[in-house]
């Protein structure tokens, strides 16, 4: 039987009207400072190679290194309407942890000049430790809604691990968006809980980050990755390295590709918006976009359910 193919199709991201590429690309990547050295040419290589094989969602942060400024590099070839741009406050090096409006203001008009646009199209308070200052009076969210009615910014999401702050700030109705990350992957699936549910309840659009679980699950042994590339890694992330090696032996057993199937499981969860998969070469990230174009059978399907526990 021949495979057949298909696009990767766009979603509208939660009441935030973005309409965005059910894959995007993640700038930690391309920033040079988590997953190794890039230079500025690979960077820009890896950002036009990702919208020349149709992904229209980009994230971004001051934390990620250069990758602000590469992308800013990146945009002087790409029609700014042709990409939906992400970005974050409260972790600059400069700022980190400052979540004041004052703070947000600044890290703002950095991310402008960074990445060399009047606009940017989705902003996210980024890995807070709690919601007090950010919802507070003259806090992040107050500066980001003034700046959506100004127009500076299109879109208000949060970034954060922690689910009770994702709840927090989705039953606030301040925010448009939500960034979960690592917990709706082939080896957890916590997001599914509470985080989904909640946000299509309210209408709050889904980002989900690190499907493949830091590239635990990108096809290679887990326990060589983990030992050669994810050194500064720790808790939760390394307990898992176990069960990744499971996972990634069961899928050389049934000859099927774990990459495609850990990026397809977060793009088949019609709760999710869009999954972001960071890359650090052309070549990187246009075998991502080839492996969520892969058949995989639905009988494959129903045994990743039965060992994952999820249904869609």
């Amino acid at each position: 039987m021949a495979q057949s193919r298909q696009q990767i199709p766009r979603r509208l991201l939660g009441r935030s009207g973005l309409l965005v590429s059910a894959l995007g690309l993640g700038g930690a990547g391309f920033g040079g400072n988590t997953y190794g050295a890039v230079t500025d040419e690979e960077a820009v290589e890896t950002i036009h190679a990702a919208v020349a094989g149709g992904i229209t969602y980009i994230d971004t942060s001051p934390l990620y290194g250069e990758s602000e400024r590469r992308l800013g590099l990146a945009l002087r070839d790409i029609p700014r309407g042709q990409v939906v741009i992400s970005t974050k406050t409260g972790t600059h090096p400069r700022w980190r942890g400052d979540y004041s409006a004052s703070a947000t203001y600044r890290s703002v008009e950095n991310s402008l000049r960074m990445l060399g646009t009047e606009y940017i199209d989705l902003l996210l308070v980024h890995d807070p430790q709690d919601l007090v200052c950010a919802l507070g009076k003259a806090g992040a969210f107050e500066a980001l809604e003034e700046l959506r009615r100004q127009g500076v910014i299109r879109a208000i999401g949060l970034g954060v691990r922690s689910h009770a702050l994702h709840e927090e700030a989705i039953r606030s109705g301040r925010i448009d968006v939500v960034m979960t990350y690592l917990d709706y992957t082939l080896i957890r699936t916590t997001a599914a809980d509470t985080v989904l549910p909640l946000a299509a309840k309210h209408g709050t659009g889904v980002i989900n980050g690190s499907p493949l679980a830091m590239g635990l699950l990108s096809g290679v042994d887990p326990e060589t990755y983990a030992r050669e590339v994810l050194t500064w890694a720790g808790g939760d992330l390394l307990h898992e390295v176990e069960t990744a090696r499971r996972l990634w032996r069961w899928a050389q057993d049934e000859r099927i590709d774990l990459l495609a199937l850990a990026l397809q499981f977060s793009l088949r969860q019609p709760r999710i918006g869009t999954t972001i998969v960071g890359a650090k070469t052309a070549a990187e990230i246009l075998r991502n976009v080839d492996a969520v174009q892969q058949w995989i059978a639905p009988e494959v399907w129903a045994r990743v359910e039965q060992r994952t526990g999820a249904t869609r």
